[in-house]
């Protein structure tokens, strides 16, 4: 008992592990800068991501009248030219508009600002997606985070000394089936107007991680059910499954491509 304790305390921390790693280093996670203008550390954080149908505002608690701002975008990959936009000031907070895009639709843009004697500007690229209800994308979050959580534990559980593998390796894969493979394309629809992007109909590296690590613990359930000794069987699924869900969410995720209007 105290030795399944101690490994469901690893695999949680394993799992926390690397969902904070494979958030902080997804292409949707925010850029964070600190600049020193007029005598005064100004933090200057650059969202990646926008989920609804309105404009994105570009924020910078600046708290100081003599700083100012203006940000520069435009249509990320196409060589239009930038549009400048002035930032206004609200109750010390710098802010301008970046207009609302279709899903998967991105910007690149560029912040400014200025004390008069000196200049920081960063730029990053924003993705638009559609807004996705609430209670879907919680019972997603939490279906992934509880799968990778199983997953972990059933790896570990190689090195019990009595080691029982099917109630957890079905476990495993019908929450991942779930969170993956139904409430995935369920997001991604709301999000992108689209219900599959990975293999064979695209290159989208979350759908196909998502398929490697549900087609892995296919072949672990059916080895735990026919074969004599399936214990490696279950801790392959689980390394590979670790190693996928290492990789940065979103990362080559659905874009729009401004020429033809159609995501790829």
């Amino acid at each position: 008992m105290k030795r399944s304790y101690h490994l469901w305390t690893l695999a949680l921390i394993i799992t926390l592990a690397s969902a904070v790693f494979q958030r902080m280093t997804g292409p949707s996670y925010p850029k964070h800068y600190v600049t020193l203008l007029d005598g005064k550390a100004i933090e200057v954080v650059l969202e990646r991501s926008h989920g609804s149908e309105s404009d994105h505002p570009v924020t910078v608690n600046a708290n100081h009248a003599n700083i100012t701002g203006r940000v520069e975008w435009k249509r990320y990959n196409t060589n239009e030219a930038p549009t400048s936009v002035p930032m206004t000031m609200n109750d010390g907070v710098l802010m301008a508009p970046l207009p609302h895009q279709p899903p998967a639709g991105k910007l690149q843009y560029t912040v400014f600002l200025s004390d008069g004697k000196q200049t920081f500007s960063a730029s990053t690229v924003i993705r638009f997606r559609g807004e996705v209800p609430k209670a879907v994308l919680i019972f997603h979050i939490a279906a992934m985070f509880i799968g990778m959580l199983l997953s972990t534990r059933a790896g570990l559980e190689f090195f019990a000394k009595e080691p029982s593998f099917k109630k957890i390796t079905y476990a495993t894969f019908g929450v991942l089936t779930l969170g993956g493979m139904i409430l995935g394309p369920l997001v991604l629809n709301f999000a992108f107007n689209e219900w599959w992007t990975g293999f064979p109909f695209g290159s989208d590296i979350t759908d196909n991680k998502t398929l490697i690590a549900f087609l892995a613990w296919l072949v672990a359930s059916v080895a735990v059910q026919r074969s004599a000794n399936p214990k490696r069987w279950v801790l392959a699924a689980a390394i590979v499954t670790l190693l996928v869900f290492l990789i940065p969410h979103s990362l080559w995720g659905t874009e729009l491509n401004y020429n033809t209007m159609k995501t790829n």
